[in-house]
């Protein structure tokens, strides 16, 4: 895969002297053409998609997705006619691309564009889908917008170097708006003015609030497909002749500005346009192994290495030290109480304590440690309570999330794991094979394994003449 990266660098699409941020993406997403994609890219985007549509099943056993799809049912107002990823509800237009993005993005289990730190396909492709089918466009051009939203994403948040987490923002929310505006704005045709008006326009209804961290409220799940909505409103706006700001992103009040506070210093404008048509960051974002933050993953497999290397048992250990990148700290090591003692599922999936018990104990991570009843588990919380955090001197983040676990035993020994490359980042990859076996896997905890096997080549046959709107109506749920 590593062949679809070329280093980053000036590309054809990148700005001219005096030319806005907005204006290059806009180029960008208007100018490009299917076939001007690498063949690797688009089988790569297929893969993608087919890992969000596996966990956005997976998804609807759980109750955040029968509470949000009472929601947009009332939002709708029983007058909507667009299909919902594996439910057979109909629903208006963004509200199906915001219950889309929530199955999507629900179980934390959507990959990640480490450097942009944020989950590109959960918004660009709930958006591209709903667009897409209600444009009457194809599925090429359906693969099409969904790469320019990777795209712009991955850049727009590599811009700000982890640093909208330190300053309490979701970049998969607020950034995932912009890209979306591009995703949306090129569905519908808009011409390269309006597409940069439509970003302006975005800035003021993107968003994405951390404070979900302090007591696992569901709030995060929500961040994906109201980017969505966000952007497909801000393009169809734009497309009315409704005026946005020009500078959305290097203005006096722009994006990275009003959103960074100190940290704006460290920030890199370079980056947002950074080899547009010539390095593929879709190429480079990270497939998850397990239903938790990303941050916590490279910690839980160097657990899980050193519970089958050493034998390990809960009661051998005395103390536990998890070293992470800084930057991540606040996402998941604090507030330390609750994350020793997780208050539900969204609070264990953004737990290094929880995580790394789990890990040591029962030799894995994955949805069954996500149940009320892995929760309660006596021993793993009480691990828990002994596993304290450090700040990694040596981290490469974020280019990678690395993680180190040091274990001391009742018997004195100091037993240490390093995974320097979180698996399934680009150095080191999730193949297609692995991602279409994730697919059966997660899908087939609510479908046939024929009907499952019938999604999963509906998906990846997507640029083979299928048009968006058979695509939606494919994945809903029969009957």
């Amino acid at each position: 895969m590593n062949d679809m990266i070329k280093p980053a660098g000036t590309g054809p699409a990148a700005a001219a002297q005096g030319e806005t941020i907005a204006a290059t993406l806009a180029a960008f997403a208007r100018n490009l053409d299917f076939d001007a994609i690498p063949a690797a890219v688009i089988e790569r985007a297929k893969h993608l998609m087919l890992d969000a549509v596996g966990i956005a099943h997976a998804s609807t056993g759980y109750e955040f997705a029968r509470r949000s799809l009472a929601a947009a049912a009332e939002l709708s107002a029983g007058a909507g006619d667009m299909p919902v990823i594996a439910m057979s509800a109909r629903l208006q237009l963004r509200d199906a691309m915001l219950l889309n993005g929530i199955l999507v993005h629900g179980l934390d289990y959507d990959d990640t564009h480490v450097e942009g730190v944020l989950h590109a396909t959960a918004s660009s492709f709930p958006c591209a889908l709903g667009v897409a089918a209600h444009a009457g466009a194809d599925g090429r051009s359906l693969l099409a917008a969904y790469v320019v939203g990777v795209e712009a994403a991955a850049r727009l948040g590599a811009v700000a170097k982890g640093g909208f987490h330190q300053v309490g923002f979701h970049p998969t929310g607020l950034v995932g708006a912009f890209a979306a505006t591009l995703v949306a704005g090129r569905l519908l045709g808009l011409g390269a003015k309006q597409l940069a008006m439509a970003q302006g326009i975005a800035l003021s209804a993107a968003s994405g609030s951390l404070e979900f961290l302090n007591d696992g409220a569901w709030t995060k799940r929500m961040h994906p497909g109201w980017a969505g909505v966000a952007g497909y409103t801000a393009a169809t706006l734009a497309r009315h002749g409704f005026v946005g700001p020009r500078e959305t992103y290097e203005g006096r009040f722009g994006l990275y500005t009003s959103h960074l506070g100190q940290y704006a210093k460290d920030m890199d404008l370079a980056l947002a346009t950074a080899g547009l048509g010539e390095t593929w960051e879709l190429a480079r974002v990270a497939v998850k192994p397990m239903p938790a933050c990303h941050f916590t993953h490279a910690c839980a497999d160097a657990a899980a290495i050193l519970r089958a290397r050493h034998g390990l048992r809960a009661a051998d250990i005395r103390s536990v030290r998890a070293l992470v990148p800084k930057e991540v700290i606040k996402t998941v090591c604090e507030p330390v109480a609750t994350k020793k003692r997780p208050q539900n599922s969204y609070d264990a999936q953004f737990s290094i304590p929880y995580i790394v018990a789990t890990a040591l104990a029962r030799g894995s991570f994955g949805l069954a440690h996500l149940e009320d009843a892995a929760l309660a588990d006596a021993e793993v919380l009480a691990l828990a309570q002994r596993v304290e955090y450090e700040a990694d001197p040596a981290s490469p983040f974020p280019k990678y999330f690395s993680g180190e676990v040091v274990v001391t035993t009742h018997a004195g020994r100091e037993l240490r794991q390093r995974e320097e490359i979180n698996r399934g980042a680009a150095d080191r990859p999730i193949s297609n094979e692995e991602i279409v076996k994730k697919f059966m896997d997660n899908a087939g905890l609510v479908l046939p394994a024929a009907r499952a096997a019938q999604v999963r080549d509906l998906v990846l046959g997507t640029d083979q003449g299928v048009q968006a709107r058979e695509l939606a109506a494919g994945l809903a749920a029969r009957g």
